[in-house]
């Protein structure tokens, strides 16, 4: 959790400009999201107040977000006692993840009135709570009855209460010293108990404090606590910092020397909390919308494995057909020797001149038995010439479902359909019922242009990589995926690209796959000619030759300054 206390703190300093701003609009694009239009310095800023589960948060953003017609209640209680006001405070409450907007405003008949912004960030609990001068409640995003919550009500006309604390320390008001009195160094898990005594903290910052010494002891952690607290009193630098190898990512206002190996540097905390939640809040959406996709495609995926590797056990049970041919041919050589009634037949496989003995059935002629070995064999030849072409079906259905499963982590919620519709076709799902009046929708690519002016298609589902590939592209346009992994297609719509452009090309490809999060990704590139689509295949899936590799590392800010928005 980055978005803690410390960073709240933070937060709040760098919203002080808007203190005497005045607030010209309200909307609620979102179920969970409120964004107030503050006018101040002849600018209009968004500021955007989110109480979502994982995604709780307050920040500027410059994001552009679509309103619903029709605005919900929660929106109109806000509109009506907040809309034309002048903010007089923004404050954190202690060092909690609370914070409290303070507006002056005026009622229907022109009397001034205060009113009170209540932000909880408090993960699933979070919540928006509008009060009077009083501290009573005029409406809360989450309604909290006596009937399902002990410790407080939230309801219209009652009277607000904090959440209940754990009273905690607050770090700002302790030093190093002080904070040997607070801790046991015979239980351990030091970063733990620091979590546990003071208010505000993450796991994230705990662990930087334990992470900055070697050993924990009397002196080294008065110093690790006195040296992080002393960096976040300084000016922020907000940060974007990675993992490649575990895939950890995670922000922060100062940079962090804790297993990171990627980091990047934004011009404000709110630019880089942008950068952060656009792309989950995007995922999360379609997530939402597409649900039941997600689990019909993962259901398909565990079939289709659990299927291949029962046929590969079958077919290690064909491989003892030679066997069975051989004990026939034996037996057949060797007849003359048998009698009815032996049980067994020992004799030289002249194949290899060692022993071998025969397994007989006694209630059977010498020639029958030679018969049931050799249909032994035919049975199993045919037996395993149907599961190698079992086998071959079923790989190629699990490279279809992982490449749509890769598709559903970058695809928006416009695509989802395509792929509904996709899936319907191959018959894997029934056919939605469709208005016949409703008119199929164009193919809409994804655009980028290059650093050198190129401009760079990518296809997000099967339709749109086949459209790409087979229609839109010209055989002399280099095409990209990535080697071996599902992925993408991208297409560079220039005969002779530059060598920048083709590299950004093979970032997007790598980006686009399922190795997205990856560095050093090898992509395979060729022109649209060397590029096959056999007969009878599956939706975007094609072979290639006189292909060339390069390996990629995504840079996501770097792509979303290439992208034209759609």
């Amino acid at each position: 959790m980055a978005y803690d206390g410390l960073f709240t703190r933070k937060m709040i300093e760098s919203l002080q400009f808007l203190v005497d701003g005045r607030i010209h609009k309200i909307n609620q694009p979102e179920n969970d999201t409120i964004i107030i239009v503050v006018r101040q310095n002849r600018q209009n800023h968004q500021l955007l107040l989110s109480i979502h589960p994982s995604f709780a948060r307050m920040h500027l953003t410059n994001k552009k977000y679509d309103n619903p017609f029709e605005p919900p209640m929660f929106a109109r209680v806000f509109r009506k006692h907040l809309e034309g006001g002048f903010i007089k405070a923004i404050r954190q409450i202690g060092n909690d993840r609370r914070v409290e907007l303070d507006v002056q405003s005026k009622d229907e008949i022109g009397d001034t009135i205060h009113r009170t912004i209540i932000l909880e960030i408090m993960g699933k609990h979070s919540n928006l709570i509008l009060v009077d001068e009083q501290r009573k409640i005029i409406e809360g995003f989450k309604h909290l009855t006596p009937n399902t919550n002990q410790y407080r009500t939230v309801m219209p006309g009652f009277q607000y209460d904090a959440p209940p604390t754990q009273n905690k320390m607050n770090p700002y008001d302790t030093t190093g010293a002080e904070v040997l009195k607070y801790i046991d160094f015979n239980s351990g898990k030091i970063a733990k108990q620091l979590l546990n005594h003071f208010e505000g903290f993450s796991p994230l910052i705990t662990n930087e404090m334990v992470n900055r010494r070697q050993f924990m002891t009397t002196e080294t952690l008065p110093e690790a606590f006195d040296s992080v607290m002393g960096e976040t009193k300084e000016t922020p630098t907000p940060v974007f910092h990675k993992n490649h190898e575990t895939g950890k990512e995670d922000f922060y206002f100062m940079n962090l020397e804790q297993f990171y190996d990627d980091v990047v540097i934004y011009e404000s905390l709110h630019d880089l909390l942008d950068r952060y939640y656009d792309a989950r809040g995007e995922r999360e959406r379609v997530k939402q919308r597409a649900n039941d996709l997600v689990k019909f495609v993962q259901q398909q995926l565990h079939k289709y494995q659990n299927k291949l590797s029962k046929l590969i056990d079958e077919q290690e049970g064909t491989k003892d057909k030679e066997m069975q041919q051989l004990f026939g041919e034996l037996i057949t050589a060797n007849i003359y020797r048998i009698k009815q009634g032996d049980k067994f037949l020992t004799t030289i496989n002249y194949y290899n001149g060692e022993e071998v003995t025969i397994p007989l059935d006694t209630t059977k002629s010498p020639a029958t038995n030679a018969q049931n070995y050799y249909k032994k064999y035919n049975k199993l030849k045919t037996r395993e010439h149907e599961l190698a072409r079992q086998i071959d079906l079923t790989k190629e259905n699990i490279t279809y479902f992982e490449n749509i499963e890769q598709q559903l982590t970058h695809i928006s919620v416009d695509d989802i359909e395509d792929i509904r519709e996709e899936l319907a076709e191959q018959g894997y799902m029934k056919q939605r019922k469709q208005n016949k009046k409703k008119k199929k929708p164009t193919i809409q690519l994804q655009t980028y242009i290059s650093t050198d002016g190129d401009t760079i298609l990518v296809g997000k589902n099967n339709k749109q990589n086949d459209y790409l590939t087979n229609k839109k592209a010209s055989k002399n346009h280099l095409w990209f995926h990535t080697k071996d992994i599902p992925g993408s297609h991208v297409v560079i719509l220039n005969d002779n690209p530059s060598e920048n452009s083709i590299k950004e090309a093979a970032m997007l490809s790598g980006y686009f796959s399922k190795a997205g999060d990856s560095g050093q990704i090898p992509v395979d590139y060729t022109q649209i000619r060397h590029v096959h689509k056999p007969s009878g295949a599956k939706p975007g899936f094609v072979t290639y030759d006189n292909q060339k590799t390069l390996y990629a590392t995504p840079d996501y800010d770097h792509i979303q300054k290439m992208k034209i928005k759609s």
